[in-house]
């Protein structure tokens, strides 16, 4: 299914273009909307890409690229004078995947698998944070559900720089049958609790696993929680309870990183 869809900011619509050497018809189809009085190294060199990718320029006023990315997503991302029109389907970079994309993903995989899933994340920003950190670490793909939580926004892009193009995000419509499904493929799901009094500094995170993160706040459904086969914790030692899920998904990504090195 082909659908239309703007990315703003410099590094995202960079990404986007140089993903197009596997998505000649997006790029066929594209148009870059270009700040016409900005004409730096930054903006030349995103003109060059276009040009060579057979993306068609128009470059405009502020006036217009606003319109674009408050249309695109009701003005909380500035565009940095570049917006990328373009269409994706299912099959490309970039493009949220689901959940056949996913089981094919198991079954082909060669590494040990290291999955992120979302249980709810909200935040545009904090989706796309993951995004870059879950690339950063390694991940084979992050799982979000289709209901109540953020998909693949420009802001999400803008913020992940990039790892949107690298890193598969699979929208599925069950979490829970998800995880059962992650589990019959030898994954071992570990979810992350405060409450819980295993530290992830303890826990075996070298294996094939995959690590479920609570929504904003509310942290896990219990469904979800009930799925998992482990629950640890982030120690924490000042007076604050939580981390932000970003920041956590960093820490234990990065924790998991280590332990397989």
């Amino acid at each position: 299914m082909v659908k239309q869809q703007k990315i703003l900011g410099l590094h995202a619509v960079k990404a986007a273009l140089n993903a197009f050497e596997q998505q000649e018809l997006s790029a066929q189809q594209s148009i870059l909307w270009l700040d016409k009085t900005r004409h730096d190294a930054r903006i030349k060199q995103l003109v060059k890409l276009a040009q060579q990718k057979g993306v068609l320029l128009k470059p405009t006023n502020k006036s217009q690229l606003d319109s674009l990315a408050g249309d695109a997503d009701k003005g909380q991302l500035k565009h940095q004078g570049v917006v990328l029109q373009t269409q994706s389907d299912e099959n490309e970079l970039g493009a949220v995947k689901n959940e056949s994309f996913l089981d094919e993903l198991l079954q082909n995989i060669n590494n040990t698998p290291l999955l992120l899933v979302l249980d709810g994340v909200q935040d545009p920003h904090n989706l796309g944070a993951c995004l870059r950190t879950a690339d950063a670490a390694g991940v084979d793909a992050v799982i979000i559900p289709k209901d109540r939580a953020v998909s693949l926004t420009p802001v999400v892009r803008k913020v992940a720089c990039g790892a949107d193009q690298s890193v598969p995000l699979i929208q599925v419509t069950n979490l829970a049958r998800t995880l059962k499904l992650l589990k019959s493929y030898n994954i071992w799901v570990i979810g992350t609790a405060g409450e819980s009094s295993e530290s992830i500094y303890k826990a075996d995170l070298k294996g094939p696993i995959a690590i479920v993160m609570g929504a904003e706040g509310k942290g896990m459904r219990r469904l979800t929680r009930e799925n998992c086969d482990l629950l640890v914790n982030i120690p924490m030692l000042g007076q604050v309870e939580s981390l932000n899920v970003s920041v956590a998904t960093g820490v234990i990504l990065f924790e998991a990183m280590r332990q397989k090195q």
